[in-house]
């Protein structure tokens, strides 16, 4: 390939398995890996809860390189601090953009673009303003699929993590959430679609309900103003 070198920022969800899907469906950008940032102590994707293995193994199934960024205190400082680091490291490899899966939020959206300005690369946003409603629609149409695998408990429940995002999910949502969770109402784990080579084999497992622990936007990049009580995790595993 002779596109624009990239590395794709990488959740494991549905917004980044549909924006990795519209970026390869176009030869302007080369994406060389995915990287994705981890929590050291507790060795999962921050917020979702994910495994650092399932993460390696979406990786494998896709076909793309994984390279992982770790945290430990989850501070904004060191937040921050490493990601210039790896940033510059990419930099030096030929690497001049970056590809989120943000779609309406502009703070987050500015947060990155400040970032990355710092070291001279510029971020891609493949679903940037596109309407939810019409992603989650054609995303499911596409054949993906997804597993809710935390949700906002001032929005949804323990019924509802650990559901594969459906047309029955979507169309169930409570009035007040984002079809696409944009807002952090729910965050998934993505196990098939038209970017994996084969699906993966999920299983579900215990659910667990974790306390919030309030912070405001100085705090940590992807902070929010919303005063939710927790959320609900639930277990993956591969089988």
């Amino acid at each position: 390939m002779n596109g624009k070198k990239a590395i794709f920022c990488w959740s494991g969800g549905k917004d980044s398995s549909f924006a990795l899907y519209k970026i390869l469906q176009t030869s302007e950008y080369e994406v060389v890996a995915l990287f994705t940032i981890i929590n050291e102590n507790f060795k999962r994707v921050s917020m979702h809860g994910v495994k650092e293995e399932l993460i390696e193994l979406q990786a494998t199934h896709i076909g793309i390189p994984l390279i992982k960024m770790y945290v430990k205190t989850g501070s904004n400082d060191e937040y921050e601090k490493n990601m210039e680091a790896f940033l510059l490291t990419q930099k030096e490899k030929g690497v001049d953009y970056v590809v989120f899966g943000d779609i309406f939020l502009e703070d987050l959206r500015a947060y990155r673009d400040k970032n990355l300005e710092k070291v001279k690369m510029k971020g891609i946003y493949p679903l940037w303003k596109i309407d939810t409603k019409e992603l989650a629609h054609e995303f499911i149409d596409l054949g993906f699929k997804t597993i809710l695998c935390c949700t906002n408990d001032s929005y949804l429940s323990d019924k509802e993590v650990g559901c594969v995002f459906d047309l029955n999910l979507l169309n169930n949502l409570p009035a007040n959430v984002d079809p696409c969770g944009e807002n952090g109402e729910f965050h998934t784990f993505c196990f098939d679609g038209p970017i994996f080579k084969e699906p993966i084999n999920i299983e579900v497992g215990e659910k667990l309900y974790r306390p919030l622990e309030i912070k405001t936007d100085s705090d940590h990049p992807c902070s929010t103003e919303n005063k939710t009580q927790g959320f609900w995790f639930c277990e993956l595993s591969n089988i």
